[in-house]
């Protein structure tokens, strides 16, 4: 981890700045110090608080103990890459991760995405996106931390009941016979598009824009994979989960029954 300079004076190593009211702290994973400079002043000046660290080991015990709102990650780091940090974090956290991948590194976005990334920006990025894209996966993050008086007041909608499944868009959260399945926001995305529609087949194209923003492209292998990851979650509590359904060469579907 480095120093990255606050707005209103020195920080150490993965301290955040001082509380402000609703503020979200952001954990910058990144080898290259002057990135994690740039975009800590950044953010900051957006009004987020930020943490940063130069490499995925460090920044792995950080997270898991002391978890931020969501956390960026470099690809390419030394002793834990920031594939093998968000494998090593989604065995124990859902924490929303944007990558930070350069032009020739698209195999890795898709393994990234695969893997349990919310989003990726490639690098050179406008730091507007990049606040854009924060903003965007925070307000559906924090739904999960809404009250039942909250729903109400923003006219959040109603948790989906569909057989033995139970979600709760609202605040984010699933049960599977009562008992609660931890999903990542662009696995939870892909499930209630499903879900919403029982028995109807929906298209990896679907899927994929149900899940990502507009200039994010995902090839099928992805949608794959996040079916798989939610089949394995379901699993864990139910070994008998049989629910997603795959019609081969024309997508997934979800059976209520």
């Amino acid at each position: 981890m480095v120093d990255a300079p606050p707005s209103n004076g020195p920080a150490s190593e993965g301290q955040t700045q001082p509380p402000i009211e609703q503020q979200k702290s952001i954990a910058l994973v990144d080898d290259d110090r002057n990135i994690l400079t740039t975009l800590s002043i950044s953010l900051q000046a957006e009004g987020f608080a930020t943490r940063v660290y130069t490499d995925g080991e460090t920044a792995l015990k950080a997270l898991l103990d002391n978890p931020p709102d969501l956390a960026i990650f470099d690809i390419k780091m030394p002793r834990m890459d920031g594939l093998h940090l968000l494998q090593a974090l989604r065995e124990q956290s859902s924490l929303p991760v944007i990558f930070l991948t350069s032009k020739d590194e698209e195999p890795d976005e898709a393994l990234g995405l695969a893997l349990g990334a919310d989003d990726y920006i490639t690098k050179p990025f406008s730091q507007r996106l990049l606040v854009a894209r924060i903003r965007a996966i925070l307000r559906r993050s924090e739904l999960v931390r809404a009250t039942p008086e909250e729903a109400v007041q923003e006219n959040l909608p109603e948790p989906v009941v569909r057989g033995r499944l139970r979600l709760d868009p609202a605040r984010h959260l699933v049960d599977w016979d009562d008992k609660p399945v931890s999903l990542t926001v662009t696995e939870f995305l892909i499930l209630e598009a499903m879900a919403l529609r029982p028995g109807v087949v929906k298209s990896r194209n679907q899927l994929m824009d149900a899940a990502y923003s507009d200039d994010v492209y995902v090839d099928d292998r992805t949608i794959d994979s996040h079916i798989k990851r939610l089949r394995r979650k379901f699993r864990a509590v139910d070994p008998e989960f049989a629910a997603i359904d795959t019609l081969y060469g024309a997508g997934y579907s979800f059976s209520d029954g």
